[in-house]
């Protein structure tokens, strides 16, 4: 269990905040006029240059535990009992979580009851449930978005990862030189903003001060349709506004290793192959071979 007692300095005393606070109000107009570019009124907001305070766990006193001694038999027993069935029971008190809930994370990808993977305000891709039972909190830092820009004249230039350098994924054995590309962002005028099931994230003027980007993120999740609701699926949206006097050329790069979480995208036999749909659409499917444990 997890207690909210310490987190007041980072989540403040308000539900949400102004919109204004977080973007400016030119870039704001500027979104408006693009459909559902701009984050909504109401929603959880955080700037990426913020740090999460981490969660702490809170326990129960003598005579509560007493009171609750009925229900904790109840709950061994039907633990036991689905674990002798080689089941894992959803509801398991005592056994400790690998993917705690922390104040970092944001809103999750992927359908209902299909699995999830959350993504961080920061931008990292981390808590993958993709294998029924299992969960890895650790993010893959291979897995981002980049952005390059250039400007008319070759004068101005600017290349980076779209998340804060000195991340605390960064630096780990399983980095392999991630740690030299450009983690040029610092995320004091990015925010981001979530309203379960979309997220957005603006870059004001970061790392081009001349360019605006908004990344929205979309998960299925539509009433009364529960087979569309449940796709295993994410959708990334970017809409770019140049406030500058000169032309800029932008690409945008998507790198994603081929994992469901921790180190099994270096555990080897995984196959990439790239396609192309009847309507034109084209990309990547990762074939990924998972290797069970005994």
């Amino acid at each position: 269990m997890v207690s909210g007692k310490n987190i007041n300095s980072f989540h403040g005393k308000r539900n949400s905040w102004p919109t204004e606070e977080y973007i400016s109000r030119n870039t704001l107009t500027l979104f408006d006029c693009y459909d559902s570019a701009a984050p909504p009124e109401q929603a959880w907001r955080r700037r990426l240059n913020s740090h999460a305070n981490l969660l702490t766990e809170f326990t129960i006193t003598f005579r509560e535990a007493v009171k609750m001694v009925r229900l904790g038999i109840r709950l061994w027993s039907y633990v036991r009992e689905e674990a002798t069935h080689g089941r894992k029971a959803p509801i398991d008190p005592f056994t400790r979580e690998s993917c705690k809930p922390s104040a970092s994370q944001g809103v999750p990808l992927g359908g209902m009851g299909s699995g999830s993977i959350s993504r961080g305000f920061r931008g990292e891709f981390r808590q993958w449930k993709i294998v029924p039972g299992t969960c890895e909190p650790s993010p893959i830092m291979a897995n981002q978005f980049s952005i390059f820009i250039s400007r008319d004249g070759g004068n101005k230039k600017y290349a980076s990862v779209l998340a804060p350098g000195q991340h605390e994924g960064l630096g780990k054995v399983d980095s392999h030189g991630i740690s030299s590309w450009g983690w040029n962002l610092n995320g004091q005028h990015s925010t981001y903003h979530a309203l379960f099931p979309r997220a957005w994230t603006i870059y004001d003027g970061e790392p081009d001060p001349e360019l605006k980007i908004s990344c929205r993120q979309i998960s299925p999740f539509i009433p009364h349709n529960y087979r569309d609701s449940s796709l295993p699926t994410a959708v990334f949206v970017y809409t770019l506004a140049n406030t500058g006097r000169e032309r800029a050329k932008v690409s945008l790069l998507f790198t994603w290793a081929n994992s469901v979480g921790g180190l099994s995208h270096l555990t080897g036999d995984h196959v990439n192959e790239p396609f192309t749909g009847e309507d034109g659409v084209s990309g990547i499917l990762l074939h990924h071979k998972q290797v069970i444990k005994t």
